[in-house]
């Protein structure tokens, strides 16, 4: 789908905007200080990918990172997977947050769904950090512990993750409402020391107790040998209740008492700070492993440059903890902005209420997943109406492809706001495309390449490719890329999972087209990972939680995302001999899906089928299937002289032909 239409841009940067742009600054910077002069973005951002080691160093100096000794060259070996960045450099993630502290702005500025709000100063902030570290080192927590979190987006959620990186422990975190399978599945794999939990959330004005699952997922991690209740539902929760021969609990407020001094420890550029999650089609989730040094560094470009943070800026990015936009979201501190929280749904009472928070927090960027913008064209939102906006300067999506009908509903009906729509991955936790304040935007159309990512489309011969349809590669190495996989022998899964295609060159598994511009477009996903409002999930978690049913023999499904509109998931489900699909059966699975995973990667539609299409050595053909299912022939998407039972295509191709009926239902 091409934007030829647009004949001209619907936003332009005034010039007073472009002055003050945060890449003006470093563009001016640059010129003073290194003697290098850009005409325009484009220029900037070639100079930043072929002279990687020059562009990194000058992000260093300019951003001033905090550091315990001085960086030498950027780029030592230019590797992929492998690269070596900043050899000798001893930093923390913690120390370049805590160089913006200051009584001028808060720190954090919260509220939930309920209405209970407030602040945090960013002396209380390093007070409960350096508190809750001296806890974990009480409890025995050293460099390279994992300490997990079952945590929503809260204020605790922050200080926990800053405690732990400042002490050198590493940090995971899932969401509160993910099922005990999907939970299980992450935190078995890193065998975690120490866990923070809630007692329970809230969602949708409904409460959730989660102690019992507590309690399961406890039992099943025999490596957890203390535990940090904190008390989100119930202000009298029991402690003790958790107490056990290898464990002891400590109650959120006795885990923040006192006052002790915030030392975080100056480890190696490349010590894991956190490890996230991303899934592919088959095994468990991919427990990713970040660097402090790398995350550092991409933060503060992403979040000064593409999202022009500045210290004092108001900056909220709703997502859950278990998006890696809550990573994104709390980078903000790097940059000296204040975090804005929102806990609970964007929906309740009313679509307005995140709308009603953006206004009350005086926020300056608000950013969220493109399905929210969508949901609130859908329901005829007026968000100038339901709340005061006039300090928002920016507006940012992500998650799927914003459609070029809701770039246009922003800016009739939020206000004359930059939209800066990105795209990037929990894989390297960063942005591969986004914009800047001093482009134009384009309806249905990122702004641009971002800095020092070396990002391409290809086509099948793995060449670069304009305004045409193709690969989203990457073919120079960024900082925050992996250092590796948990439990990675030999960094196997980690190279098949990027470089499998075209060894040394990422493959991140988007369709892309560069615009002639230097804009970009995602056309969705080139692989079979499900992508549900942002939050990737291996299709093995789902059918594992599936197929567990005493009446399902296999299964499959495909998660087709159509640009301009919202995805569309159907689940194929085998049943034993003699078994239908009934509307009680269906709403089994619907149950057992959102129990073991979660209410986002619920199908939107089950349909009963004899046989799920399989290849000669048994795996299930779900990239052919939707393909077939997003309009490609059948002959263009799989050979049956390669398959285990051909017959079952002719189901799936007179499925195909009713798609385009469905898509005009939704």
């Amino acid at each position: 789908m091409r934007n030829e239409a647009n004949a001209r841009p619907a936003w332009m940067p005034s010039p007073e905007t472009v002055a003050r742009a945060r890449v003006t600054g470093f563009m001016q910077w640059l010129a003073n200080e290194r003697g290098l002069s850009f005409n325009d973005y484009d220029a900037l951002w070639r100079w930043s990918v072929d002279d990687i080691d020059a562009f990194w160093s000058a992000i260093w100096d300019w951003a001033g990172i905090a550091s315990d000794t001085p960086r030498g060259k950027a780029l030592t070996d230019a590797a992929m997977p492998g690269a070596r960045w900043f050899p000798g450099v001893q930093l923390n993630y913690v120390a370049q947050v805590f160089r913006h502290a200051t009584a001028a702005w808060p720190a954090i500025v919260h509220r939930n769904e309920a209405g209970r709000d407030g602040e945090m100063s960013w002396a209380e902030l390093e007070r409960q950090v350096a508190a809750l570290a001296a806890t974990l080192r009480g409890m025995g927590v050293e460099r390279g512990d994992r300490v997990v979190a079952f945590m929503p987006n809260i204020p605790q959620t922050v200080v926990a993750f800053l405690a732990t990186a400042s002490v050198g422990a590493i940090w995971s975190v899932c969401a509160p409402d993910m099922g005990r399978l999907a939970v299980l599945d992450r935190f078995r794999q890193i065998e975690p020391a120490v866990m923070i939990a809630v007692d329970g959330y809230e969602y949708a004005g409904k409460s959730y107790d989660r102690r019992a699952l507590l309690h399961e997922l406890l039992d099943e991690l025999p490596s957890v040998h203390h535990v940090v209740l904190v008390p989100n539902l119930d202000a009298n929760a029991n402690v003790g209740e958790y107490d056990a021969e290898f464990r002891h609990t400590v109650a959120w407020a006795d885990a923040i008492a006192g006052n002790a001094r915030l030392e975080p420890v100056a480890l190696p550029f490349d010590h894991p700070l956190w490890i996230v999650y991303s899934s592919g089609t088959t095994g468990l989730p991919k427990p990713i492993v970040h660097s402090h040094g790398g995350i550092v560094l991409e933060h503060v470009k992403i979040a000064a440059l593409h999202l022009d943070l500045r210290p004092g800026d108001r900056y909220n990015w709703y997502s859950s903890t278990g998006w890696i936009m809550w990573n994104l979201q709390v980078g903000g501190l790097l940059v000296g902005a204040t975090l804005c929280l929102y806990d609970g749904s964007p929906g309740y009472p009313d679509l307005g209420a995140l709308w009603r928070f953006i206004g009350d927090a005086r926020v300056d960027f608000f950013g969220a997943g493109a399905a929210f913008y969508q949901s609130c064209l859908k329901a005829g939102v007026e968000p100038r109406r339901v709340s005061g906006l006039s300090r928002l300067r920016a507006v940012g999506s992500t998650g799927s492809p914003l459609p070029p009908e809701a770039y246009r509903w922003i800016l009739d009906h939020v206000g004359d706001v930059w939209i800066d729509t990105i795209a990037g991955g929990t894989d390297f936790a960063g942005c591969f495309l986004a914009g800047v304040p001093t482009l134009p935007v384009w309806l249905g159309e990122m702004q641009c390449r971002c800095l020092g990512a070396r990002v391409e489309a290809f086509d099948d011969a793995g060449k670069p490719v304009i305004d045409e349809v193709g690969e989203l590669v990457c073919t120079a190495p960024m900082p925050s890329m992996p250092l590796r996989f948990w439990n990675d022998a030999n960094d196997a899964r980690y190279r098949n999972s990027y470089f499998d295609v075209w060894p040394g060159v990422w493959r991140h598994g988007d369709w892309v087209r560069i615009t002639a511009r230097g804009g970009a477009i995602i056309y969705g996903r080139s692989d079979a990972t499900i992508n549900r409002h942002g939050i990737r999930m291996g299709t093995s978690e789902l059918y594992r939680a599936v197929e567990d049913l005493p009446e399902v023999l296999d299964s499959l499904v495909v998660d087709l995302e159509y640009l301009g509109r919202e995805s569309y998931m159907p689940l194929f489900v085998v049943l034993r001999p003699d078994h239908v699909l009934t509307p009680e059966l269906a709403a089994t699975i619907r149950e057992r899906i959102k129990v073991a995973l979660s209410a986002r990667h619920v199908p939107d539609e089950v349909f009963q089928v004899d046989g799920v299409p399989r290849t000669l050595s048994g795996k299930k053909m779900e990239l052919p299937v939707k393909k077939l299912l997003l309009g490609q022939p059948l002959d263009k998407v799989a050979n049956p002289g390669t398959m285990a039972n051909p017959e079952t295509l002719a189901w799936f191709d007179a499925f195909a032909r009713t798609m385009d009926e469905r898509r005009a239902k939704r």
